[in-house]
């Protein structure tokens, strides 16, 4: 299972990481989130070691997705020494991630 990203630890595994980070930014309610979700477990099994992928629940946190202008869910952000270097907006294959994140490494 992908991390759990809260606005508590937002800052301590996403913003400080010293690897690329992958952010699903979902929500219990949203179809295509439940779409999403177990391809981001898949990457974060792959990827683990060399990246740090997790899941933001913006129901229960509201600060980074407000902070990020995350308007439409699910929406994956990739994120590089602290900066946001990519974005994928809706539901989109696997490898359209892990491209996202091989670019960022």
């Amino acid at each position: 299972m992908a991390l759990e990203i809260t606005d508590a630890n937002f800052d301590e595994l996403v913003l400080k990481s010293d690897k690329p980070v992958l952010v699903d930014f979902w929500a219990a309610w949203c179809g295509p989130c439940r779409m999403v979700g177990p391809i981001v477990d898949e990457i974060y099994a792959e990827y683990e070691g060399k990246a740090i992928v997790g899941k933001v629940d913006v129901d229960a946190n509201q600060e980074f997705a407000a902070k990020y202008g995350v308007r439409n869910i699910p929406t994956v952000l990739i994120f590089k020494n602290g900066e946001v270097v990519d974005k994928q907006v809706g539901v989109a294959p696997k490898n359209v991630y892990t491209g996202k994140i091989d670019a960022a490494m």
